[in-house]
């Protein structure tokens, strides 16, 4: 079992769920057998998110959003009921954000 300082101050991190201290000490061995199994679950005090029990590395060995939003690498949609984009736009570097918008518009 691994708590993580996570320094989140929105628990609302698709794919995780919040529970308090409370009901964490009730169900102590049910959410370990959770973490193990790959879910991750975001730790309250007082309605504050302070921590997350999760399993030691990444399922699938690659880091998921919700990590490195965790990690302070990224910041995390406002909004998780967005469709995901229709098409992905290749790119070089130095591309003009301008001429860039004007394909992705002429389509």
């Amino acid at each position: 079992m691994q708590l993580v300082y996570t320094g989140m101050r929105d628990a609302r991190v698709s794919g995780m769920e919040s529970v308090g201290i409370r009901e964490l000490r009730a169900q102590l061995a049910s959410m370990t057998r959770r973490a193990a199994s790959g879910q991750r679950i975001v730790v309250t005090v007082d309605g504050e998110p302070v921590a997350q029990l999760g399993p030691l590395d990444p399922v699938d060995g690659r880091p998921s959003l919700a990590d490195l939003s965790n990690r302070g690498l990224l910041v995390a949609a406002r909004r998780a009921d967005r469709p995901e984009p229709g098409f992905s736009m290749p790119m070089w570097a130095g591309t003009r954000i301008d001429q860039l918008l004007r394909e992705v518009r002429g389509r």
